[in-house]
């Protein structure tokens, strides 16, 4: 066990990866796929939303902008820590980045996971990652401790209230006034949500905390009504997940004589594939044909206060700096070298048979 008394001496920023050219679509998709029985015309499908934009996601130099951002603001606060960086599915491997970790000489290093959320998929699957990086590397690896979830941190609330304020200046004056806001964030079967949390507090804790960031966002708005839908769902038909999905939601509240709508992805911190792709392709086109107008708030990854808000996560463990938080549900997942925090609140759910998701960014 690590001596307690050893200070950090690196971040590892830890996220899901995606494709940096025609030729990595595939194979990338083969592993968010493995061994998930997925089929292949369903991954041709996928790799068509890659293609529009050249083979290449957005994720990875969204990533390195968050990087910039956080040594800057390291420098600043005068953290002398070194910042590494790794993916779970594609280039930089995070197997490849903690063994290159353990070749400079990291003992022991804190790990910021592009999630602000609870959840299997959200939470749970990052612990994974670190512990199957820390098994392929060996004995002499670094501790790695993963900072905990932050739905509800001020700096998070106020980045994104401030994006939904500039979308809703986008639109034509006549229809601000009317216009709808709507959060959606990435959709997941009902089962895994309904084991996600603590069992004492009835599981769902990944939409509990989707629906707690939005009030929260909408209540810094002065805003009281508004929605909470799903997006990017890939399993099939017969097997229930999060619902509302975004685009069926466009068409009831053009029923119900919405003009205009804004929507915010509360669900993500960077404005990658899944955003661009099925909120500012799909929704956007379904909000034309309807006649509807449409804005999307900005994800808060490349506004600096995300990266204040990281620094404010390391200062908690290094420093016992005070934990910021605006509600009094469970943030859980600061774990230790992928041993899962001590609620095991993120379970997996039983995948029913010929369950087959495809994440395409996260």
């Amino acid at each position: 066990m690590t001596d307690e008394r050893i200070p950090f001496d690196a971040v590892l920023l830890l996220s899901f990866g995606g494709p940096e050219g025609p030729e990595d679509v595939r194979p990338f998709l083969e592993n968010v796929t493995r061994g998930r029985g997925v089929p292949a015309e369903r991954l041709d499908e996928v790799a068509e939303h890659y293609h529009n934009f050249g083979g290449v996601s957005p994720i990875n130099a969204l990533n390195r902008d968050i990087i910039g951002r956080l040594r800057a603001e390291l420098d600043r606060g005068g953290l002398d820590l070194p910042i590494y960086f790794g993916n779970r599915n594609w280039h930089p491997m995070v197997e490849e980045t903690v063994e290159r970790m353990t070749t400079d000489g990291v003992r022991r290093a804190l790990v910021f996971a592009t999630s602000a959320y609870g959840g299997y998929s959200a939470c749970r699957q990052y612990d994974e990652d670190i512990l199957r990086a820390r098994t392929a590397v060996g004995d002499a690896a670094p501790e790695l401790v993963k900072l905990r979830q932050f739905f509800d941190h001020p700096l998070f609330v106020a980045a994104f209230a401030d994006g939904v304020r500039r979308a809703f200046a986008e639109l034509p004056v006549a229809q601000r006034e009317r216009a709808r806001l709507v959060f959606t964030a990435h959709s997941v079967p009902e089962s895994a949500d309904a084991s996600a949390g603590p069992p004492a507090l009835g599981g769902h804790l990944y939409s509990r905390q989707v629906f707690e960031a939005s009030r929260l966002v909408a209540a810094e708005l002065g805003i009281d009504e508004y929605d909470v839908v799903w997006q990017s769902r890939s399993g099939p038909p017969q097997v229930p997940w999060l619902e509302p999905d975004i685009v069926d939601h466009l068409d009831t509240l053009y029923t119900s004589g919405a003009q205009a709508v804004v929507v915010c992805p509360i669900g993500f911190v960077s404005d990658h594939l899944e955003v661009i792709w099925d909120l500012d392709n799909e929704a956007r086109q379904r909000a034309e044909e309807l006649g509807m107008g449409f804005a999307r708030a900005a994800a808060p990854g490349t506004d600096n206060r995300f990266a204040e808000l990281i620094v404010e996560l390391i200062r908690e463990l290094t420093d016992g700096a005070p934990v910021r938080r605006m509600s009094e549900l469970p943030a859980e997942g600061c774990t230790v070298n992928g041993a899962w925090c001590a609620t095991d609140c993120c379970a997996p759910a039983r995948r029913p048979a010929r369950q087959t998701p495809v994440t395409v960014d996260a």
